[in-house]
């Protein structure tokens, strides 16, 4: 295989320092075997990583929060050197200090940092990006659009330089009025996307093609949300699987699914910037027109 590879990891990890009531990931503390078990698979998949000859790209979605063990950190700053890895990003609440992105290289590591207000002050996480920024790291900065948060999520954006794009993440089962829709809108010129699920049976999609989902044990799947199994990357036998293919499922409503539908077009609005969620022409002088429903067929 001699095309990018854009891998989806997702290893056994499920503890986090925060603990919000509205996360759909599981609430529990891992204890030391897990989280050796966890190191060591992590471990495995950057040696492998590092043993490909072609390009690759890795976003890391951890049910918990990952960079505040230090084996994440260190594969973030690892994989970032690399010169096949393209991008290497992680799903972050960015609770840990920042002082080790000072080892990375800063064209390839970027970060999708969520923002959880009742878990962090406003004025704690905006020194966080604070640091981010003046570090010369590239991240997204997102809210989830629960009606509680909504003026925390106005007092965010009007808190943080332009230059930074904030993302809302639509509330899973919250339906939004057209009002409700728009307050959000205004925040996040790209909320249409995510406010309702995309029907996408029978739709093109990059997953199991050229985007993979890889578990702790090397298991891949097209996607996170898809359970078929492809093959596993310490054999090799998820090559002979990919191809391009439809989207089984009915629906998807998550952005790390959604994205890589094809008819939605959403690669050409953030290009390089697919896996850390930043539109390649932020801040948009001429907004990419974001649906107001779900994408229908």
């Amino acid at each position: 295989m001699n095309g990018h590879l854009t891998i989806l990891y997702r290893g056994p990890l499920a503890s986090c320092d925060y603990d919000c009531p509205y996360c759909p990931f599981a609430k529990r503390r891992d204890g030391t075997a897990e989280l050796r078990a966890d190191r060591a698979a992590l471990e495995r998949f950057t040696d492998w990583v590092a043993a490909q000859e072609h390009p690759v790209s890795v976003l890391f979605t951890p049910w918990g929060e990952g960079l505040v063990r230090s084996w994440y950190r260190r594969a973030m700053v690892r994989l970032s050197h690399l010169p096949h890895v393209s991008r290497v990003a992680i799903q972050t609440n960015m609770s840990t200090r920042t002082g080790w992105l000072a080892d990375a290289d800063l064209d390839t590591l970027a970060l999708w940092v969520t923002y959880h207000p009742g878990q962090v002050s406003a004025e704690r996480f905006l020194a966080r990006c604070g640091e981010l920024l003046e570090l010369g790291v590239r991240f997204s900065v997102g809210v989830v659009g629960l009606p509680e948060h909504l003026e925390a999520a106005r007092r965010l954006r009007a808190a943080l330089p332009r230059q930074v794009y904030l993302w809302v993440n639509a509330a899973e089962g919250h339906v939004y009025t057209d009002a409700e829709a728009a307050a959000w809108t205004a925040i996040d010129p790209l909320f249409g996307y995510s406010r309702r699920p995309h029907a996408s049976a029978g739709l093109a999609c990059r997953t199991g093609d050229s985007v993979i989902s890889v578990d702790g044990d090397g298991e891949v799947r097209r996607c996170h949300f898809v359970p078929t199994r492809l093959g596993n990357i310490y054999d090799g036998s998820f090559r002979a699987a990919l191809r391009p293919r439809p989207c089984p499922a009915a629906t998807c409503d998550c952005h790390i699914g959604y994205v890589h539908l094809e008819p939605l077009g959403l690669y050409d609005v953030f290009r390089r910037g697919v896996l850390e969620r930043i539109p390649h022409d932020w801040p948009f002088t001429h907004p990419p027109h974001a649906p107001s429903g779900a994408l229908r067929r």
